[in-house]
């Protein structure tokens, strides 16, 4: 049995590492930290190691696993519906599992790059019957499922689990930090009209999608706040270090601009640009009747979208609610806790094979409502 009181979270941006590790059995008790901006990759060890020290003298615990979240611009979402015959016979949960774990071994049969990070079931018919929850044990002729997985690439997961290996820690949940942040965020703020979360990253840009408090659809540009940082240097023929810190004084230090005897109206140019490509490519993967008619809220978050400037923010989407969200370390750290506590009832938990016997699946379970 498990007697640590400390839950770990690591979240990786390709910009910044946040981390914070919680007390299970007291919510207040909380520590946070956060690395410094990663301009490469080269120091990644070196930043984790520093910051799992100083979480081991905070809690006075020895870290030995974390929870994990990350992002990547080949994240992946498959939805895919499976169906059994049971001919009158009693629903059981097994019969559930059994259809999952079908479904599963034919999106990684197909997938051999991909591991899968979340399922989620988002409706169950039972006799022609939509249920949005597993009801009690009845008996039925025909259940088909309707599952979105949601996957990240294999050689990412294995690159971050060789690194804290180096440590003698073991990685437990792995998790998509934009799923995990919009499902948090919808709950949090009391969100259930239909709704887009629209992050934009270093290198990639998600936009998460919810229909009928459901979601829809995860999708993945590969394009992110690094190409705005990419095309300041470009246009005004400095180096990418100087860019991005031109890019982060944008809308906060006129002054400074000014110093460096950089236009603002050329910046804002540059920059406004390239935002609004990653708008419009962003607007292709949402149901264009939901923006025509305004029945839908879009929120804008991550790093890339805080150089955007609030008053315009009608301008990106200008026949919907568009709000943007300031986001913390301890917001992000936080949606990972939360859904490893199970806050979202329409996902199935994966708990991981051991190296005791317990069969050829990984065993799995529904958090029922």
């Amino acid at each position: 049995m498990n007697k640590k009181k400390f839950q770990t979270f690591f979240e990786f941006g390709f910009s910044k590492i946040r981390a914070s590790t919680f007390n299970k059995n007291n919510p207040d008790e909380v520590f946070f930290a956060e690395s410094e901006l990663l301009i490469s990759h080269s120091n990644l060890e070196l930043e984790t190691q520093k910051i799992i020290s100083s979480f081991e003298k905070d809690t006075n615990e020895y870290i030995d696993s974390i929870n994990f979240m990350v992002d990547s611009p080949k994240m992946l979402s498959i939805a895919i519906s499976v169906s059994k015959k049971l001919e009158g016979s009693k629903l059981k949960q097994s019969n559930v599992q059994f259809l999952i774990q079908e479904a599963k071994q034919q999106i990684l049969k197909y997938n051999k790059d991909l591991s899968v990070a979340h399922i989620i079931i988002n409706n169950y018919k039972i006799d022609d019957i939509n249920y949005s929850y597993l009801p009690d044990i009845i008996e039925c002729h025909c259940i088909s499922l309707d599952i979105l997985f949601i996957c990240l690439p294999s050689d990412l997961i294995l690159y971050f689990k060789n690194i804290f290996s180096k440590s003698n820690i073991l990685i437990n949940q792995i998790m998509c930090s934009s799923y995990a942040k919009a499902v948090s965020y919808k709950d949090n703020l009391n969100l259930y009209e239909d709704i887009s979360f629209i992050d934009i990253g270093f290198n990639k840009t998600s936009i998460t999608t919810y229909i009928h408090n459901k979601i829809s659809s995860l999708n993945v540009l590969p394009i992110g706040g690094n190409h705005i940082t990419q095309d300041i240097s470009k246009v005004l023929s400095i180096g990418l270090e100087n860019a991005e810190n031109l890019k982060i004084s944008f809308n906060k230090n006129k002054n400074f601009l000014e110093s460096k005897n950089i236009s603002s109206d050329l910046l804002q140019k540059v920059i406004l640009a390239r935002t609004e490509e990653i708008i419009e490519i962003c607007s292709q993967f949402i149901d264009s009747n939901l923006i025509a008619t305004n029945q839908l809220k879009i929120i804008l978050m991550g790093e890339g979208a805080k150089i955007l400037d609030k008053q315009n923010k009608d301008n990106f989407f200008p026949k919907c609610n568009t709000d943007f969200l300031e986001e913390t370390t301890k917001d992000i750290c936080q949606s990972g806790f939360k859904l490893g506590l199970g806050i979202n009832k329409q996902e199935v938990i994966v708990i991981p094979k051991k190296v005791i016997k317990q069969g050829f699946f990984e065993k799995l379970f529904h958090l029922f409502k």
